[in-house]
């Protein structure tokens, strides 16, 4: 098995964790969020919460850049270019595991309740709905792609080789081509970035492989923070997270109001296909078993397993420990989570 190795070293610190407060701040605090990927539905709340001034509020002026992946966000906020972000569990666990001392990032709100990672094949390049059918076959993803870095943990749990299909790396904006064109038999996606692919081939041309269908349940992309905003402005990551969760909420009593919101950042963007693209995006955000903990939340034991997977699968020297990954401090109150549509 390849891998790529991204992870950079840690910055010194030298602040112990500050407890959070929830007080709103004295004076504007400007973070730089960046995102995972470009401005969609996936990330409409974001916007909305900008819009209807719910940062500025709390105190904070954010601005919000988008992303070049969700692994490239880790790195991002380490640098210190960022000071919050977008960013993929698993990739934070190796991250953690390569780098000791006190956590250079954490995860602050799990916005994917689950990761929304699925293989995308072309049924007449005989792909099913058997992930074992991709044998042989020809799969697209980008080089530093989520998706694509978790494949070991499905194909450990399905009992394949890693070597099961051919990778074929291809950039974010070209994946659709090369499926359409037929370049490929299949491509790595969120499920719902797929959206842009639905558009150009009918649905029933394509198979969906959830690796949730394969039993890999993992967390998915999360609000990330880095150690100098947790421990100089506390107070900030809880008002940057309560301002996230009301729209989030909003988002799901009223999608076409933050699909709007994302437009007048990005205008080119389709709000019908937008709209598409949050309704398969809340399948994910509002997983089932957020109805007993609330968004944003993790199950302590699920996100063990998740640790135990990728130290296994990746061979990782040292085991982070969940708390140094999920830093659960900031998050609203659980009734300000509770799902309520």
């Amino acid at each position: 098995m390849q891998r790529r190795r991204f992870l950079v070293q840690s910055l010194a610190a030298t602040a112990a964790l500050a407890a959070p407060t929830v007080r709103a701040q004295s004076r504007t605090v400007p973070i730089k969020f960046t995102l995972d990927f470009r401005i969609t539905g996936q990330t409409a709340p974001f916007f909305l919460a900008q819009q209807r001034g719910y940062y500025a509020a709390e105190g904070l002026d954010v601005s919000i850049d988008v992303g070049a992946g969700s692994v490239a966000s880790i790195t991002r906020i380490v640098s210190g270019a960022y000071q919050m972000g977008l960013g993929d569990i698993s990739s934070l666990i190796e991250f953690q595991a390569a780098n000791g001392g006190t956590p250079a990032v954490q995860a602050v709100y799990q916005y994917y309740n689950r990761a929304p990672f699925a293989i995308i094949g072309r049924k007449d390049r005989g792909v099913t709905g058997d992930f074992k059918s991709l044998q042989g076959k020809k799969v697209a993803a980008a080089a530093v792609e989520s998706t694509r870095r978790a494949w070991p943990m499905v194909a450990r749990k399905l009992r394949v080789g890693d070597d099961l299909f051919q990778w074929t790396t291809t950039d974010f904006s070209q994946r659709d081509n090369v499926m359409v064109r037929g370049d490929v038999d299949a491509a790595t996606y969120f499920h719902d970035s797929a959206v842009s692919l639905f558009a150009r081939m009918k649905l029933d041309e394509l198979s969906v492989l959830k690796y949730t269908d394969a039993g890999v349940n993992l967390y998915g992309n999360a609000i990330l923070a880095g150690n100098a905003l947790i421990t100089q402005n506390p107070g900030a990551v809880a008002g940057f997270l309560r301002a996230t969760n009301r729209a989030i909420q909003e988002s799901f009593a009223d999608p076409a109001a933050a699909v709007a919101a994302a437009k007048a950042r990005e205008p080119i963007l389709n709000e019908a296909m937008e709209l598409e693209r949050w309704r398969i995006t809340r399948e994910y955000v509002a997983a089932p078993d957020t109805r007993s903990h609330g968004l944003g939340d993790v199950l302590k034991r699920t996100l063990e397993q998740q640790v135990d997977e990728v130290s296994e699968v990746f061979k990782l020297k040292t085991r982070p420990s969940v708390e140094g990954i999920f830093h659960r401090g900031f998050l609203p109150s659980l009734n300000e989570r509770s799902l309520r549509a």
